[in-house]
């Protein structure tokens, strides 16, 4: 099982795609295990010429649980490097997703040298009235930790029908096997509340977004009421030279039906800037 160490912390990643061609390094968001990624999809992305990395962020899947102490994103950052520092990539394209997105751009902001790239992805800039959720979507969001395998997927399904993309992408057989092996491969709803910790900790990120250098894609669905679009608007504001491309029928998901256009959109970015 390959480990990435970013001090005490164990980092579990998987890599797809040739290691002689630019990596692209993903990054989950709020108590998402890297299968979130699905291995189809990532393909895509390698089909590209890419190597592909998806990894667990820590108190998930099946890297370290923290029950100890506490964290910031600036830590969540320093494990994104280390699993760069194990697969021996100096510099690589980041795309982050949500909270993914929010670390991405804290490592953007102080480690600029490290990346080829940045996109962040149905997120944030920490200011307060953008990105704002709505009370239906916050209220789903934070349901009471499940009890059973059957809550769990149960659960999940009654979320995405409150913030996922619009209902001719809703593949329920498959949204609920999926959910199915995220509990089996790890159910830990104790890490969420310190990764939303974290989130909090780190505060406005405004400042730092205005003076990055790195060529930033910014991407947001435009029926995501968990993160209004508005968050991922301002982002791509603040960033110089920032690209801003908003999905229609779009919402805090990423359902198969859009993995394509995803994928070309970030390709297309990507060629953008040879």
């Amino acid at each position: 099982m390959p480990i990435a160490n970013h001090g005490s912390v164990e980092l579990f990643f998987e890599t797809f795609g040739s290691d002689a061609v630019p990596t692209l390094l993903l990054v989950n968001g709020l108590g998402s295990q890297c299968i979130n990624y699905d291995e189809q999809w990532c393909e895509k992305f390698a089909a590209r010429g890419y190597r592909v990395i998806r990894f667990d962020n820590r108190d998930t899947g099946l890297s370290s649980k923290l029950d100890d102490r506490t964290y910031t994103l600036r830590d969540m950052a320093g494990d994104a490097l280390a699993v760069l520092d194990a697969v021996g990539e100096e510099r690589a394209h980041l795309m982050g997703v949500s909270m993914g997105g929010m670390i991405g751009q804290r490592l953007a902001i102080e480690h600029p040298e490290r990346l080829l790239s940045l996109t962040s992805v149905m997120s944030r800039t920490g200011e307060a009235g953008f990105g704002e959720s709505s009370p239906e979507a916050l209220a789903a969001m934070m349901t009471k930790p499940a009890r059973t395998r059957d809550e769990y997927v149960d659960n999940e399904i009654a979320s995405r029908r409150v913030y996922g993309s619009k209902p001719e992408w809703f593949d329920e057989p498959y949204l609920r096997a999926r959910a199915a092996r995220a509990f089996d491969r790890c159910y830990y709803p104790a890490g969420v509340a310190r990764q939303v910790q974290a989130i909090v900790s780190d505060g406005d990120r405004a400042a730092g977004l205005r003076a990055l250098t790195v060529p930033t894609l910014v991407m947001h669905g435009d029926r995501d009421p968990l993160v209004d679009p508005s968050g991922g608007r301002r982002t791509a504001e603040l960033i110089p030279g920032a690209r801003y491309v908003e999905i229609e029928g779009l919402g805090h998901d990423y359902p198969s039906a859009v993995w394509d256009r995803w994928v070309e959109t970030w390709a297309d970015f990507v060629r953008s800037l040879a």
